[in-house]
């Protein structure tokens, strides 16, 4: 029997950028002690407060069907939470509840993109990005950002495919970059949206890990908020990664048509989940700030590594909870050298290029140990990088 080809096309080349995180497993699972900092799992798990209300909720009765939008509860809390933080009236009517920002994303183009609409994205890119973007059925068209620029996409570039697209998809604070796009950014992505007719999706999961700079949804731009969906999760804001909750927030109209396929795709999200999450929210800027305060620290610990040196050069961390860090002087490419250090170090980093062709040369470290081994673990990574120099 064949199967689609949509769900055999989904990978590029048949892979997802993962070995290496793959093999690091592997060398834990059979006793080989590693140093993970590959992937952006809190090593600080969800507040015990959060189980709690989510344990009371399930206790209560709270575990049959669950309206698909998301309750009213929650509904209305993400609401005013986006219309406090950027300004845009926001209503419980922009808001749909999703299992998870992955969910939000796959939804998002679903309404957006037709098959075989051109669907652009930037790259570097969140790792999941383009096989979203294929299982909708859209042709995914990345747009690359380049170091030289600090990773912030141009305009210009935007532009020159932008002609009969129908999507851009956006990452600010970025994963994996950890930069923040600064307001000229998103002006200028704005005006391209505009002049060429094009749905905004603003992946905005980290908007509480501002480390530098500050966080501008581009929902709050002029002429901007009925052409764009901006996706949220509890995931990295909260510490609820496995509980999967999420939410899209956009024009009325799109979310009529999300709710209904939500209806036909995940039936909504679990009752007690949703409680937890309203919990959470209803504790404020106080348990995000606790939530991001680790990473915060961290990043003052690579700053210090990092600085005084030049074999391991790293963008200036503005937010999120990743350091980007050029190895070029090193003569690997970035997969080398994560290989390398693997094998001779116990640490486990991503290559650049897992997240496209523009951040070839680089490798991702994810700031998800605990502070002291965290440290340690860069001076390490920075020793090996000079041995490999000479």
């Amino acid at each position: 029997m064949q199967l689609s080809n949509r769900i055999t096309t989904l990978l590029d080349n048949g892979h997802d950028g993962w070995g290496l995180y793959l093999k690091s497993i592997e060398m834990i699972e059979s006793g080989i002690p590693v140093t993970e900092l590959t992937i952006g799992e809190h090593d600080i798990r969800t507040h015990p407060d959060i189980l709690n209300a989510m344990h009371k909720s399930a206790l209560g009765g709270h575990t049959g069907y669950a309206a698909v939008p998301g309750t009213d509860e929650l509904r209305q809390a993400v609401a005013k939470r986006v219309q406090d933080r950027t300004g845009v009236p926001t209503t419980i009517d922009n808001v749909l509840i999703t299992p998870g920002g992955q969910s939000a994303l796959f939804s998002s183009h679903h309404a957006v993109c037709d098959e075989g609409d051109t669907a652009l994205f930037i790259d570097p890119y969140y790792a999941t990005y383009p096989a979203t973007l294929r299982a909708v059925g859209a042709i995914a068209t990345p747009v690359a950002a380049h170091a030289q620029d600090n990773f912030e996409p141009q305009a210009e570039a935007i532009a020159k495919h932008a002609k009969g697209a129908k999507s851009l998809l956006i990452n600010t604070p970025n994963n994996p970059t950890g930069v923040v796009y600064s307001r000229a950014t998103l002006n200028g992505i704005a005006d391209v949206c505009r002049e060429n007719d094009l749905w905004l999706i603003s992946d905005e999961v980290y908007d509480t890990q501002i480390w530098q700079g500050e966080h501008l949804s581009p929902r709050a731009l002029p002429d901007m908020a009925e052409r764009t969906l901006v996706v949220g999760s509890m995931s990295k804001s909260h510490a609820m990664t496995g509980s999967r909750i999420g939410w899209i927030v956009a024009p009325e109209d799109a979310i009529k048509h999300l709710s209904n396929l939500a209806t036909h795709t995940t039936y909504g999200v679990p009752g007690y989940i949703q409680d937890a999450a309203l919990f959470a929210l209803e504790q404020g800027p106080p348990l995000e700030a606790e939530i991001a305060a680790p990473f915060a620290r961290r990043r003052e610990i690579a700053m210090r590594v990092l600085d005084g040196q030049n074999v391991v050069k790293h963008l200036p961390a503005m937010g999120a909870m990743y350091l980007m860090l050029d190895l070029r002087a090193t003569g690997l490419s970035g997969e080398d050298f994560a290989h390398a250090l693997l094998q001779s170090e116990h640490i486990a980093v991503m290559p650049g290029n897992s997240f496209g062709q523009s951040a070839a040369g680089h490798i991702r470290v994810a700031m998800t140990v605990e502070d002291g081994v965290f440290g340690q673990a860069l001076e390490r990574l920075v020793g090996f990088a000079k041995g490999l120099v000479g």
